[in-house]
């Protein structure tokens, strides 16, 4: 196995100056500076639902491997005339995986059945369905174009062919076309071990004793939750309070466990803010201030080689700031490439009017009929939205008047692979 280059340290740098940083721009910065960072292996293809494949995967049959029936009829050597056709019929018949050995001569059709390979002197098939037949002969109305209810060898792919490129990310459809050409394992990255660590001293493990002040983590389960959805091999990293010890030490852990650490909370510039302050003293740190809402704190940095990104404390910015930034840039690291998601223009089943600075995404899902209609709150704290919703809708950064009825863009949850 042959690992990547590491990253370089400056990889999230940002020119001098920039304090605020429009999402587009920040998007293009990450996709600028990311790498893959992990190695590569083979696997049989039972195992590659969800793997990225490495290399090509090159044909090593053609798909179908034989010109064969489409259909269960008669075959002969096409074409037929307008009018009444009557052939003789021949001896035997061709099945799949029972082929015909012999040659079906001119004037003559044999019983063909779906998927048997076309026997010689037979390149055209009549329908069952259109046929009648006395044992001996069978009728059928033309006109029959030559080569009729018949696959081609190779017409799906050919042999040697590229059957699936570097980079993809495999599904239950590419292993059964891998499958059908032949490929019994393919070569691809290994996982992402991506660790996740919560921050703070406010807060609980979810069933545990909680107190004045204190909160349950609600970050970390769901930052697993979607690292495993996305296909990565997702490393518990627990939580780690306030204590500057404490968190070098689990950030020591998941550089030599991880490819990659998601921090939820500390990432912006507060007195209690130690993940950012630790990853500035001994790593190597840029804060981006993110023109979006929910969201705006994001610390980037890379800590003993690995990249480590900071996320928001708050649940809805940290699962909108995962959706929008951490999803793409976790796809490049892994050999997948820069994924963006889809948008869908559909009319806004919501009025709102936004000012410019900023863009903003709202928790969102479709009506009955169709239309796109947003949660009743804004507010970050009502983590009851990301369940209710069932996507996002994205507003620009200037400013944004809507109306029901008007186009917005609609991020379904599935285009961030959820």
């Amino acid at each position: 196995m042959i690992d990547p280059p590491p990253l370089k340290n400056d990889c999230f740098a940002l020119p001098p100056g920039v304090e605020w940083t429009p999402v587009d721009e920040a998007l293009a910065r990450l996709r600028a500076g990311l790498a893959c960072v992990v190695g590569t292996e083979a696997v049989p293809l039972a195992d590659a639902d969800g793997r990225i494949l490495a290399e090509d995967a090159i044909a090593r049959r053609a798909n179908p491997p034989e010109a064969n029936s489409a259909v269960d009829g008669y075959g002969f050597a096409g074409p037929a005339p307008e009018g009444v056709n009557r052939l003789s019929l021949a001896a035997g018949r061709a099945a799949a995986g029972v082929p015909f050995a012999g040659m079906v001569p001119p004037g003559q059709v044999l019983r063909i059945l779906t998927g048997a390979a076309l026997p010689k002197g037979v390149d055209t098939v009549v329908l069952e369905e259109d046929t009648a037949t006395d044992a001996a002969s069978i009728a059928f109305h033309g006109p029959v174009k030559r080569g009729a209810n018949t696959r081609r060898a190779g017409e799906d792919i050919a042999a040697g062919a590229v059957a699936l490129p570097a980079g993809r990310r495999l599904s239950p459809p590419d292993l059964a076309l891998l499958a059908a050409v032949g490929i019994g394992s393919v070569a691809v990255r290994r996982r992402l071990r991506v660790g996740v660590l919560s921050t703070g001293d406010e807060l609980r493990a979810a069933g545990a004793e909680a107190g004045p002040g204190q909160i349950y983590d609600a970050n970390r389960p769901m930052l697993l939750a979607l690292t495993g959805r996305w296909g990565h091999a997702a490393v518990d990293l627990g939580h780690v309070p306030d204590d500057r010890a404490a968190l070098r030490a689990r950030l020591d852990r998941g550089a030599q466990e991880c490819d990659v650490i998601l921090t939820s909370g500390g990432a912006s510039a507060g007195d209690e803010d130690h993940v950012s302050a630790l990853l500035r003293a001994e790593g190597s740190l840029t804060s981006w201030r993110i023109a979006m809402k929910p969201g705006r704190p994001l610390a980037l940095a890379l800590w003993r080689g690995r990249p480590v990104f900071g996320l928001p404390g708050n649940p809805v910015a940290a699962f909108v700031c995962a959706l929008v930034f951490a999803r793409p840039a976790l796809e490049t690291l892994v050999g997948a490439g820069w994924q963006a998601p889809q948008a869908m223009r559909l009319p806004a089943a919501f009025a709102k009017s936004k000012k410019p600075g900023r863009r903003e995404y709202l928790r969102a899902r479709l009506s009955p009929e169709g239309m796109v209609e947003v949660f009743a709150s804004e507010g970050s704290g009502r983590i009851s939205g990301l369940s209710w919703a069932e996507g996002l809708v994205e507003l620009p950064d200037g400013p944004t008047e809507v109306r029901p009825g008007d186009p917005v863009c609609y991020l379904p949850y599935g285009a961030f692979g959820l």
